[in-house]
């Protein structure tokens, strides 16, 4: 995954709170076997804090820490940050994501509303409630941000037992994005029904963000900023396959099997490690976001 040393990057779609501290209230997860539960549902990304029975200290925002926004603004500058920090790479990929859906929207008769991503560590309070780090990467639709802690980045290797690279990350960032787009295409509520289990509309939602995921990665070397050229120059064959390693590490099979011992498809939250990754796949050798219909 390559880019290009002379793009500008835009700081501005990033919100740096790494380091700061909540106002009004703690971020955690349930304590006995509930807090198991949403501790194991939430270690992988998905949607909202709020659907993972964690408590919600008011849903205060944190402020952001000027020290660490200054860090990102002075060291995000250009590509060749990007291909240097990861940091700098997360941001870049956000960029080009978004560049995608904003050129996107228009070509179907609508109009993207851009979304910041808001890089925390340990917790962070949101408009979906107060969340840890153990809930992975999310999506609050109350305040339409994504949020990461970049700290996952190691589990999913670690823990999860993906093969990890620059794209395996950007698959993550990239899917936060699809529930975004879901979001405003009026989709995503469909995902909170409350049911649970290999054909529910969660795994549905899921399914989709992943295939969302794959049309922005088939573009992506396409896709141009305002420069007038794309953030991202090369994306190889290795780069997919870590993608869709990244895809299986995190599907509900893979990671009850691994945490709980068993599989029990009637829980399912986010699909098998094989529907991810055909998934990922069918957006990404198509390119075309209306072949994501995963509720067909």
């Amino acid at each position: 995954m390559q880019f290009d040393d002379d793009a500008d990057l835009d700081t501005s779609e990033v919100q740096d709170v790494r380091g700061s501290r909540i106002p009004g209230g703690r971020a955690t997860v349930g304590g006995g076997i509930a807090g198991l539960i949403a501790l194991l549902l939430g270690l992988f990304f998905g949607v909202g804090p709020d659907q993972l029975g964690l408590t919600d200290d008011g849903g205060d925002e944190p402020a952001a820490s000027s020290s660490s926004l200054a860090q990102v603004q002075q060291s995000c500058r250009t590509g060749k940050d990007a291909n240097a920090r990861e940091d700098c790479r997360t941001v870049a990929v956000v960029n080009s994501v978004q560049d995608y859906w904003r050129q996107e929207f228009p070509r179907r008769g609508g109009r993207y509303a851009p979304a910041p991503t808001v890089f925390f560590s340990g917790r962070v309070g949101t408009a979906c409630g107060a969340a840890s780090s153990a809930v992975g990467p999310f999506y609050c639709p109350g305040d339409r941000k994504v949020y990461l802690d970049l700290g996952f980045f190691d589990e999913l290797r670690t823990k999860f037992g993906s093969s990890g690279g620059p794209f395996a990350q950007a698959y993550v960032v990239a899917h936060e994005y699809g529930h975004h787009v879901q979001n405003l295409m009026g989709t995503l509520s469909r995902s909170q029904d409350g049911r649970t289990g290999e054909n529910s509309n969660a795994v549905r939602v899921e399914l989709q963000a992943d295939c969302y995921a794959g049309v922005w990665a088939h573009n992506a070397t396409r896709t141009p900023d305002e420069s007038g050229k794309p953030v991202i120059t090369k994306l190889t064959d290795a780069d997919i396959r870590d993608g869709l390693d990244a895809a299986a590490a995190v599907g509900d099979d893979r990671i009850q099997q691994r945490y709980q011992g068993r599989v029990t498809p009637e829980s399912w939250t986010h699909g098998s490690a094989k529907q991810r990754q055909d998934w990922f796949y069918q957006g990404f050798r198509t390119g075309d976001m209306a072949q994501c219909n995963t509720f067909r």
